[in-house]
């Protein structure tokens, strides 16, 4: 078991556990399968995963901020603040996407580790409007990308394929 020093860094290697994950699930996919949406007005698996890199971005960039308020603009308006130079929108093969989720987390890590254990714990305003701590939205974050990484496994299957979570415990 791993000697967790703070509170910091047991979420961040909770969010680091998670964005693992994820990757997996995009590793098990294929090129063709990043295209596949189980309808058309569902999202790709490319789109997920890029959602998934916008809304790590968003999350520690937010709560990062000294000031940082997931009210202080539109919703959108944060997404395309915290996601600006990330080229998203460009990333499209599952290198350019597997390169952008390790990245960006990266990126997400050392924004948190910088701002510290002490400003994690602060209040900051949600989208809802309530205050809670930063911790505390930092897990509501990490719960985000755990419910897509399951739309990813549920997608796997839907392509024919085991999810990569389901083959690690069966040991496939």
């Amino acid at each position: 078991m791993t000697p967790f020093t703070n509170l910091l860094e047991e979420a961040l290697e909770a969010w680091s556990y998670t964005r693992a994950g994820v990757v997996e699930e995009v590793e098990n996919l294929s090129e063709k399968d990043l295209a596949f949406a189980p309808r058309p007005e569902s999202r790709t698996a490319a789109e997920l995963v890029r959602h998934i890199v916008e809304s790590g971005l968003l999350m520690s960039g937010e709560l990062s901020r000294n000031d940082g308020d997931f009210r202080r603009k539109g919703y959108e308006d944060l997404l395309s603040e915290h996601s600006r130079g990330a080229g998203l929108a460009s990333k499209r093969t599952k290198r350019e996407l597997i390169a952008s989720l390790r990245g960006t987390h990266r990126t997400g890590e050392a924004k948190l580790r910088k701002a510290g254990e002490l400003q994690m714990l602060q209040f900051i305003r949600r989208f809802d409007g309530i205050f809670g701590t930063r911790f505390a939205w930092m897990q509501h974050g990490i719960s985000h990308e755990e419910y897509h990484r399951g739309q990813l496994a549920l997608y796997a299957r839907l392509t024919g394929r085991v999810p990569a979570l389901t083959q690690r415990i069966l040991g496939d």
